[in-house]
Formats: structure tokens, sequence, C-alpha cells
């Protein structure tokens, strides 16, 4: 899998990753979901529409933004 956006919160890292052309948001080397595109994944990550967190943890409520543009994009390793 390999990642492509982070964002920090006060909970950790939140990372968008892409395996098999399709885009996971990553919490805690945890997969919160499968979905088509980058964007898709950020916006129900950031209204708290993904599978449950560890520790019950509320993405929605940890202020990550819903635009890919707003995240830290991980450059590729060479």
């Amino acid at each position: 899998m390999r990642k492509l956006y982070v964002y920090e919160t006060s909970a950790g890292a939140f990372y968008i990753a892409e395996h098999n052309g399709r885009f996971h948001p990553i919490f805690q080397e945890q997969s919160l979901g499968s979905y088509s595109t980058a964007q898709q994944a950020a916006e129900d990550l950031a209204g708290g529409h993904t599978v449950s967190l560890p520790g019950g943890v509320d993405p929605g409520e940890l202020g990550l933004p819903e635009e890919l543009e707003d995240w830290m994009k991980i450059p590729p390793e060479a």
C-alpha cells in the first residue's frame, strides 16, 4: 500500500493510501474503507463516515479537511 497523503491530528496521523487502484483512509496502520478516488476517501474521513476507529476516535471531530489540497502530499520514494 503506497501512502499518498497525510494529515496530522491530536489523535495521530491519518493517511490516504493507494492499493490496486483503490484509495484507503488509514489510521494506526488500519484501513478504514476502500474508495474509487482519494477525494472520496478524504470526504468520508472528514465527515466521520468510515468504519470504527481504534480507541473510539471519531475522525469527524478532529478537523480533518475534506479537500485533498489541504492534506500534505507525500513525495514518491525514489
